[in-house]
Parts: C-alpha cells; sequence; structure tokens
C-alpha cells in the first residue's frame, strides 16, 4: 500500500499541489485587488474549459459569459455589490434574447450550460474574495481550503492506501466511501487546530474558534465533495476524462477548483450564520 503513495503519477500530483499552495498563500494573504484579479483569471480559465465542452468557448454566448463575468468583477473592485445580482440576472435575460434572435442556431441546453457556466465559475469563485473581505477575513479565508484542498488530499491518500468501498463507481470510479471519511476527518482534524492556533484572531467570528472551526470544515468537507462529483458528472455527460492539462497531475482548472467552487460560498454563508 505504502507503494501507492510513491508512484510518478502521485509525486507530479504532489509537486503541484505545493506549487498551488504557494501561490494561494500568497494571493489570499496579500488580498484586495491581487486575490480579486487572481480569482477573475481563475474564473475566466474556468469558464474557457466549460465552455470548449460544448464548443461555446469562441462563439458568442461563450464570449458574453467573460464579459459578464468581468462586469462582475469589476463591480466587486468598485464595491457596488448591491448591483451585483442585476448583473446576474441580466445576462440571463441577454443570454436569452441572443437564444431567440438567433433561433436555432444554438441548442437550449447550450445555453443553459453557457448560464452555468457563468454562475456556477465566476460568481461562486468570487466569494473566495468576499470572504478575505471581512472582519477577520485573512483568517476565515483559509477555511475555503482546509474544507476543499485538504479535504481531497486526505481523501486521496486514505482512498488509496485503505479505499475498498465505491462512493460513486458510475460518476468517479477511483473514489472511495474509506477516502471520502478520512477527506472530512482530516478537514475536521486540521479545522480545529487551526482555529486552536489561530484563536485570539478568530474570537469575534466563533465563540470557540476550535470548534467552530472544526464544524465549518466538516461541513464545508461534505460539500466540497459534492461539488468534485458535480463537476466529474458533467464530464462524464460529455465524454470528457479533463477539462484541461493546465496543472500537471490534476488537468484543468475546473478539475482543481471544483470543490472550491461550492465551498467558498458554502463557507461565506455559514460563517455569518455563526457569527
Amino acid at each position: 500500500m505504502i507503494k501507492k503513495l510513491f508512484t510518478k503519477a502521485t509525486l507530479v500530483r504532489t509537486l503541484s499541489s505545493v506549487l498551488l499552495v504557494a501561490v494561494a498563500l500568497f494571493t489570499l494573504i496579500m488580498g484586495e485587488n491581487i486575490l480579486l484579479a487572481t480569482m477573475l483569471a481563475v474564473s475566466l480559465l474556468g469558464q474557457f474549459e466549460l465552455y470548449r465542452v460544448i464548443s461555446m468557448q469562441k462563439r458568442l454566448p461563450g464570449i458574453s459569459g467573460y464579459a459578464a463575468a468581468i462586469v462582475y468583477y469589476l463591480l466587486l473592485l468598485l464595491q457596488k455589490q448591491e448591483y451585483v445580482m442585476v448583473v446576474v440576472i441580466a445576462y440571463l435575460m441577454l443570454l436569452m434574447a441572443e437564444y431567440v434572435f438567433s433561433f436555432p442556431k444554438y441548442r437550449t441546453e447550450e445555453i443553459c450550460l453557457v448560464y452555468l457556466g457563468f454562475f456556477y465559475v465566476p460568481v461562486m469563485m468570487s466569494f473566495v474574495y468576499q470572504i478575505r473581505e471581512l472582519q477577520n477575513g485573512t483568517c476565515l479565508v483559509f477555511l475555503v481550503f482546509l474544507s476543499s484542498w485538504i479535504c481531497d488530499t486526505c481523501a486521496y491518500l486514505v482512498g488509496v492506501t485503505l479505499g475498498k468501498h465505491k462512493l460513486a463507481p458510475k460518476l468517479s470510479p477511483h473514489k472511495s466511501v474509506e477516502g471520502s471519511i478520512g477527506g472530512i476527518a482530516g478537514s475536521v482534524l486540521l479545522g480545529a487546530l487551526y482555529g486552536w492556533l489561530f484563536s485570539n484572531y478568530l474570537g469575534d467570528a466563533f465563540t470557540n474558534p476550535a470548534v467552530g472551526c472544526a464544524i465549518v470544515c466538516g461541513l464545508g468537507a461534505v460539500i466540497s465533495q459534492v461539488g468534485d462529483l458535480a463537476a466529474s458528472g458533467i464530464k462524464r455527460n460529455y465524454d470528457v476524462k479533463d477539462y484541461g492539462h493546465l496543472i500537471p497531475g490534476h488537468g484543468g482548472i475546473l478539475d482543481r477548483f471544483d470543490s472550491v467552487i461550492f465551498v467558498a460560498p458554502a463557507i461565506y454563508f455559514l460563517v455569518l450564520l455563526i457569527n
């Protein structure tokens, strides 16, 4: 079982993860415009990957999706959050207008997936930045990655060594129940440790930072696995193995950030609810 942890593929995946963590640490600590610009770049790349699945990456609906994402992030930059819902609704109307006035050039499912690409990637990903902008956001934003990337890493390590029972064989045949439990447990334990270590900085967010972070990371870890499987479902529907090859050992942006996309808004609202 130990040999499974030292294959070439595992080492490549690990090295890529280390680089990603370094970049994430830098952007999350810096915050503000650097983080916002990073999230926009990641979002646009993720949109491109999703639109490429249905060959919409260079067609008018796809291009309008990129434009909508840029406008959405521009409003966040200008601190005009009260107008972001206007963009979300207005873009749906615009997209439906493209569909109607070019009918039957585009299929209904193509237009739906283009809109999904806008909401699913840029809008949901933006909550990483929005968490960072909260009070104590410098510490709170790392809960997103403790719930997603740490869960993914622990699930992978436990799965390749102890995994026997398939979690969702039709969606992701390599994921196991044991790995899933290991991922959640790893996130809970590291979340509790994180809350304890940074309790002085998280006292305004949680009455008991260790317990609060453990709960948030545990719930986030469950949600992250749903996000991972949801992204796998889209790939299976369109017979795609990976969304891209940008990140060695992981695939594309969506292959690596699929869980972050789901976790970020969940953590944002959990923190507000608990607080």
